[in-house]
């Protein structure tokens, strides 16, 4: 069963709360035998305003820091530079498929760190077509910035049962049910493991993918019922469940089913033991 502590950071390193500068520092869970992190720079659907789109940072044990993120469309890099300075930090980022709420960041990412004069390496991990769909992007948002650009991008195609190493972990892929070719990542570091959907409907492969991790992060556009496309949050349990996860974090829920089914949603979290629900906000971080 997981081990979890969680918490909230943001850059004014408000009491409660915790700064990525703050967690450079911040040591190992006593006792705690091999651990990963996981903050939440935001857990919304493309459209919605509160919640900012779904992205992860992800820091395996042993690092400094968060090495890298899970996705980056529109909204993610103004939260990821609210809260880090520092333009070498990131080693990998993961795109899980091309619509704009998960892609649409990218070229002001990579602005941002030319702009502050990077120049270590980014791994640039995803489907096939990863390496043309952001030339396409920063050619479209930025002409002539990719030949500028101070430091190099390595592309990365994670195909299905094959592994690679980036940022200090294992990642592997499996593709999932969506409107366009979408795909699921396991990172691998020691003997801790996180699954992230990305966006679309669990597949037998996805399935496979998330066996034996720790944490699972899935997608929960409606939460209950059929929707093309998209996991719900009763899938999401489910699918956690047969994971033999010990700790499930519901994300991108969609902005009014998140307002109308809130109260039952609340009930979930602790009522479904062994198994763990959180819901988490923007700036939420979790370590298991």
């Amino acid at each position: 069963m997981a081990r979890a502590i969680t918490g909230t950071w943001n850059n004014a390193g408000v009491r409660g709360t915790m700064s990525m500068v703050d967690l450079k520092i911040r040591p190992a869970w006593p006792g705690m035998e091999g651990w990963m992190e996981i903050l939440f720079l935001g857990v919304g659907e493309a459209c919605d305003p509160a919640y900012l789109n779904t992205s992860l940072l992800v820091r395996p044990e042993g690092a400094k820091a968060c090495t890298a993120m899970l996705d980056c469309g529109f909204t993610v890099p103004h939260r990821y530079f609210l809260g880090c300075g520092d333009a070498e930090q990131l080693e990998a980022l993961w795109i899980s498929h091309f619509h704009g709420d998960h892609f649409f960041g990218v070229p002001l990412l990579l602005l941002r760190f030319w702009e502050m004069g990077r120049r270590q390496p980014l791994r640039v991990l995803g489907p096939a077509g990863v390496a043309d769909r952001v030339t396409a992007a920063m050619n479209l948002a930025y002409p002539g910035l990719l030949e500028r650009l101070t430091f190099p991008l390595e592309f990365s195609v994670v195909a299905d049962n094959e592994g690679v190493e980036a940022a200090g972990m294992r990642w592997r892929g499996a593709p999932c049910e969506h409107a366009q070719e979408a795909r699921a990542v396991r990172l691998d570091d020691g003997g801790v493991s996180l699954f992230y959907s990305g966006d679309g409907r669990p597949t037998p492969a996805s399935a496979a993918l998330a066996r034996g991790c720790a944490c699972v992060v899935h997608e929960a556009f409606n939460f209950a019922g059929e929707t093309v496309g998209h996991g719900s949050v009763s899938g999401g349990i489910d699918f956690a469940r047969q994971a033999g996860a010990g700790l499930l974090a519901l994300v991108h829920v969609q902005r009014e089913e998140r307002q109308r089914h809130a109260g039952e949603m609340q009930a979930l979290l602790g009522s479904l033991k062994p198994l763990r629900i959180v819901l988490p906000g923007v700036g939420d971080w979790l370590r298991f």
